[in-house]
């Protein structure tokens, strides 16, 4: 039986209509809570540049894996053995320099700096007897014109071909081909003439340098030419900053860590702070005012004690002393992805995956001296092995009484805010009036409803958890007139339980 579908508003009688309608919600996404970002030198890489790894194996491939000489190289590894998933890497180098080689004229460079392109053997040959005048033609040159270069790492395996490759102007010429696709070499200007002949292997002319150890200046100096740590303005968003000392044994400057904090408070990251060598349950509080981060921007730092005791594969895999930021960022990040941004990075479910020891193993009463001032330790119990024992911001100190006194109450603020920041956006240009207010209600409540199915929040209601307000009072006449929309979010944080006190009360025995 054959069906025909009619429309029937064309008839003169009535008839049923439907009509979509939009719904009015615009879809809020939250942000990622646990990037990682590392600062400071690698064996190799991209220089001055935030590059994301996704796994230690990502980060040998680019930065050469464990170096001696790289602090990051070993915190980066604790990061993703401790459950971290994604990293972002700033290489920094001082007085550094890249191999090169000259072939009859034409000069090479290693794509960076650092001793590890020394070793790397290149050879230029003739072109294939099948690459015939006809094939140069289309090239727009002549088959004398035409070589390959081969390009090979002995340590890492890497083996490159640039066939049918020329120092004229085309499609093959050779400094737009290794700068496509080569991840050894680049060309140093100027390009020869003409073409260079033949060489089995090229000795290096001038060796690459691994450079100096960084200074203070490394770090902070070229915020305008985004160098140093401020190559993270490269990278669209990170929410945890580890920044390891120069050396195994030496310490992150007082003025290193007080430009990232600034840096962290306006990125809404949150930076890991390791414990200087120095502090004992003694003097913490005074090593505390040594580093100088105070103030409101301490809700962005969080501080961890004592360093821990790892194996170290590049030395036959003795156990040394390593900072704990990489190992704690790792925590933080299979916290997240576990629990929740909400739930405190702490307690006997955070083990600090691959750590052998810890440098001091802390007593109660140690730890009890720490923590009331915003140092949180590291601890190690028996059959739980060793863990992160708490969890305040470096606003933390009991007599403070600071709202951000606890880390995932401050980072779940920096998260919502983030991500309403961008979740938002659609609101730019748009009629700034009641429809358009009761829009933002209607999405930004769908968000906080998410959030507070997922637990992040105390109360037994939504009108318990949080509200939203954005109306004619939020944003008067006078801001409509400026083009301001006043977005106002409020929720109540989970706070972790700290302390567990126990009651007990004897009972007098009845008489029978």
């Amino acid at each position: 039986m054959r069906r025909e579908w009619r429309s029937y508003s064309r008839d003169p009688y009535p008839d049923v209509q439907v009509h979509q309608i939009p719904s009015g919600v615009r879809a809020i996404t939250g942000v990622a809570t646990s990037i990682t970002a590392f600062v400071g030198r690698t064996q190799r890489g991209p220089v001055k540049t935030a590059t994301t790894v996704n796994g230690f194996a990502d980060y040998e491939r680019v930065f050469g894996g464990l170096w001696p000489d790289s602090t990051v190289s070993f915190a980066v590894r604790d990061f993703f053995t401790g459950g971290g998933e994604r990293a972002v890497v700033v290489r920094l180098v001082r007085n550094a320099g890249r191999a090169q080689w000259d072939i009859d004229g034409l000069l090479l460079e290693a794509v960076d700096e650092g001793s590890w392109a020394n070793t790397v053997e290149v050879t230029l040959t003739q072109v294939d007897a099948a690459v015939d005048d006809a094939f140069a033609g289309r090239l727009g040159v002549t088959r004398a014109d035409l070589f390959n270069l081969v390009v090979r790492d002995p340590v890492t395996g890497e083996f490159e071909v640039h066939s049918n490759v020329t120092v004229l102007a085309g499609p093959r010429r050779l400094s737009e081909v290794l700068s496509a696709d080569s991840r050894l070499l680049r060309i140093r200007d100027p390009l020869p003439a003409g073409t260079p002949a033949p060489v089995a292997d090229v000795a290096v002319t001038a060796e690459g340098v691994d450079g100096e150890d960084l200074s203070p200046a490394s770090y902070v100096d070229g915020q305008a030419d985004h160098h140093g740590l401020y190559a993270l303005d490269g990278t669209d968003l990170f929410n945890l900053l580890c920044i390891p000392p120069p050396t195994v044994s030496g310490e992150t400057a007082n003025t290193v860590y007080q430009a990232a904090l600034a840096y962290c408070v306006d990125r809404r990251a949150v930076l890991i702070v390791d414990a200087p060598d120095a502090l004992t349950p003694a003097n913490g509080a005074a090593q505390l005012e040594t580093l100088g981060l105070t103030g409101p921007a301490a809700r962005n730092a969080a501080m961890y004690y004592p360093r821990i005791l790892v194996g170290d594969p590049t030395s036959d895999n003795q156990i040394r002393t390593f900072v704990g930021c990489g190992a704690v960022a790792g925590v933080i990040a299979r916290s997240d992805a576990t629990r929740g941004v909400w739930k405190a990075p702490a307690g006997i479910d955070t083990n600090l995956a691959g750590t052998a020891d810890l440098a001091v193993n802390l007593t109660d009463d140690e730890n009890a001296r720490l923590t009331p001032l915003g140092i949180n330790c590291l601890r190690s119990f028996p059959l739980v092995g060793h863990v992160v024992w708490g969890a305040r911001t470096l606003r933390g100190a009991d007599v403070l009484a600071d709202e951000y006194k606890y880390l995932p109450v401050r980072r779940l603020a920096l998260n919502i805010e983030e991500s309403l920041l961008r979740g938002t956006q659609w609101v730019v240009t748009d009629p700034n009036d009641e429809p358009l207010w009761a829009q933002i209600r209607l999405s930004v409540g769908v968000f906080l409803q998410g959030l507070f199915s997922l637990g992040a929040f105390q109360g037994a209601s939504p009108r318990e958890a949080y509200f939203v307000k954005c109306d004619h009072e939020t944003t008067t006449p006078d801001d409509v007139d400026l083009g301001r929309v006043n977005i106002g979010v409020g929720f109540a944080p989970l706070r972790p339980a700290e302390f567990v006190v126990v009651q007990i009360q004897q009972v007098a025995r009845a008489e029978v």
